[in-house]
């Protein structure tokens, strides 16, 4: 079952990764419409290692029932429909990655997770700004980041091989400042 709340929206809640969480990171990760256009490899259980303290913070995004508590809700209390890490938060510029189910893309929920780690981040950590990046053919992902105020900071051609083309990878930047003036 998902862990204990982090951080609430109007509709999506950010909880803890949990080790039952797995088998679900899991399965979505295996899920070709989520795989090949984020360019992830096949991963297996092992290969998520929780317990690895590596500078990465990770976000179970959820859709809470009317029941579900602050602390570990029963699991028929919670949706899980995605995911969204913070990588380095430690020791540079924390990058963000993140996914959704592909039966609620389009509906907002991506958009809402993202601005509440964002929120957590700048929150928690005393970071001049955020990064992230999208492949140059996501252009759901590229709208997500320039709808929250993030910026084009360059280009990583060819960056890897993905859906059987070499991608391009477009980085974005915010900066701490101007998240606090929106």
């Amino acid at each position: 079952m998902p862990g204990a709340r982090i951080a609430g929206g109007d509709r999506v809640t950010l909880r803890t990764v949990e080790e039952e969480d797995v088998p679900f990171l899991q399965r979505a990760g295996a899920n070709p419409e989520l795989r090949y256009p984020l360019g992830n490899p096949l991963r297996t259980r092992d290969d998520f290692d929780l317990a690895d303290d590596d500078g990465t913070d990770r976000f179970l995004v959820c859709l809470d029932g009317e029941d579900a508590g602050p602390g570990g809700p029963d699991a028929d209390d919670v949706r899980r429909i995605g995911a969204v890490t913070a990588e380095s938060v430690d020791y540079r510029r924390p990058e963000l990655g993140y996914w959704l189910i592909p039966a609620v893309h389009g509906r907002g929920y991506g958009t809402e997770a993202v601005g509440l780690v964002v929120d957590y981040l700048f929150r928690s950590y005393d970071t001049p700004a955020v990064g992230a990046g999208a492949f140059d053919h996501n252009d759901a992902s590229r709208r997500l980041l320039e709808s929250l105020g993030f910026v084009e900071e360059g280009r990583r051609r060819k960056f890897m091989f993905v859906d059987g083309e070499n991608r391009d990878m477009v980085q974005y930047g915010l900066l701490r400042e101007d998240w606090e003036d929106d």
